[in-house]
């Protein structure tokens, strides 16, 4: 099984305002950097590789990301390394806090894909439900991600 991951933020002002000039004029590298990490499988862009159009909530401001990974312990590589870790660690610069759940994670059979409709429902469920095999965060997804590591070796 992979990991598919969703989040959501919103940025503080649009994206072609200056003061988001910061975190636009890094999608392209830091996207980049996703998928040349091991472990990266896909991510949800549209025709032309870009996936800052999709939309939720007809807020043009509510940025969303979508990606499978090959293990938590991949895509937490990716996070808090070198080129997004310097750029997440600057996050309150960009983007509001949000008073809600903003990532949530699941699992997914090789190759699928999920729809952005899919996983805003697993947002919506693990926000009410809290965590489950149908949706879960960080914390159930290293876990799992350790536990099954203890068992290969």
């Amino acid at each position: 099984m992979h990991l598919a991951e969703f989040n959501i933020a919103r940025l503080r002002h649009p994206l072609d305002d200056p003061r988001s000039a910061g975190f636009k004029d890094n999608l392209d590298r830091v996207n980049g950097a996703a998928k040349r990490m091991p472990g990266f499988l896909w991510v949800l862009e549209d025709e032309a590789g870009v996936a800052t159009f999709f939309r939720i909530d007809d807020d043009p401001q509510m940025l969303v990301n979508l990606s499978i990974w090959e293990s938590a312990g991949h895509l937490k590589r990716f996070v808090f390394g070198p080129v997004h870790g310097h750029f997440y660690a600057r996050r309150a610069e960009w983007f509001d806090a949000v008073e809600r759940v903003i990532l949530v994670f699941w699992h997914v059979a090789p190759g699928e894909r999920p729809s952005l409709e899919e996983a805003m429902r697993r947002l919506a469920h693990l926000e009410t439900h809290g965590p489950s095999p149908f949706a879960f965060g960080w914390a159930e997804a290293i876990g799992a991600d350790e536990t099954a590591n203890s068992h290969s070796t």
